[in-house]
């Protein structure tokens, strides 16, 4: 299997498929060289998921490796932010209701991050602190293999459709966290494209999110409705994932404008699950035409 070297860095691709790097030999939280954060942003524009492994990041050194890949997003619910550092999230299992002996986690069914927002997240990552003995995997599907494989003649017919990302989708498949009404007149929705072209390595991919999505603009609830799940069925196939077991100090971005991701709770409740969760801010998408 190919490795790369840059002083002690060295990577491997993580699938068959090309989706997920795994990186060893860094510190993201200390100094690193240019050469160095030239080949982390590269390995994350390439494979659309890095695992970095071995972190031990508190959160200033946190804060620090978000940096190396962009801007940090303020977080949209204080409650589930660090006091001291509210820029950092928390996915806590201790925040989570149990139903029938079983967690619910916030992240369940395949989406990407906040895109009602106007200006979505380029990248979310998360940081392991305290994890389960068995479970709690997270899974991502790579949504510019999957639109590679659409039927040809399928392609030019949704190049240009867009659809309305709200809060919370009347046909969203997963319950959203509860906001007050002062938040939810204050969140956002945007249009957005169906068919999104990357802004760095300018692959086309589609753009999904089951949970925000109103039907297709242009097109009737039925058919709209109908065209998002045929899509969604197709990118979510085994062929397109990569599924993370989480090691104790792994750190984990991914590019949101390349992959879905979703949430497993399939973790004993009464064990503690714990990571750090920060966004990276993004701009308007551009359709691919």
């Amino acid at each position: 299997m190919e490795t790369l070297k840059e002083d002690h860095l060295m990577s491997r691709p993580l699938t068959g498929h090309g989706l997920g790097v795994e990186v060893r030999g860094v510190h993201l939280g200390g100094d690193l060289p240019d050469s160095v954060i030239e080949t982390l942003r590269a390995l994350w524009s390439e494979h659309a998921v890095l695992v970095v492994r071995d972190q031990q990041l508190d959160p200033p050194a946190f804060l620090r490796a978000a940096g190396i890949f962009g801007e940090i997003l303020p977080q949209q619910l204080s409650k589930f932010s660090l006091p001291e550092y509210p820029l950092i999230g928390t996915i806590s299992s201790r925040d989570l209701p149990v139903v029938d002996g079983k967690v619910h986690v916030r992240g369940e069914n395949y989406h990407t991050d906040h895109s009602n927002f106007l200006e979505p997240p380029i990248g979310t990552m998360l940081h392991a602190i305290e994890l389960p003995s068995y479970g709690g995997d997270t899974q991502f599907v790579d949504v510019r293999a999957a639109y590679d494989d659409l039927p040809e003649d399928l392609k030019p017919r949704i190049a240009g459709l867009r659809s309305t990302h709200v809060y919370e989708s009347s046909r969203s498949p997963r319950k959203m966290a509860e906001l007050t009404p002062e938040q939810r007149a204050a969140t956002a929705s945007s249009s957005q494209p169906l068919v999104i072209q990357h802004p760095t390595n300018h692959r086309p991919a589609l753009y999904l999110n089951t949970g925000r999505m109103e039907g297709i603009e242009g097109m009737s609830e039925e058919e709209g409705y109908a065209l998002i799940n045929y899509l969604y069925e197709h990118a979510t196939q085994p062929r397109y994932e990569y599924r993370h077991r989480w090691q104790a100090g792994d750190f984990v971005l991914w590019d949101n404008r390349s992959v879905m991701h979703q949430a497993n709770a399939d973790f004993d409740p009464a064990e503690y699950r714990y990571l750090y969760r920060l966004m990276l801010k993004g701009d308007a998408l551009k359709g691919w035409q």
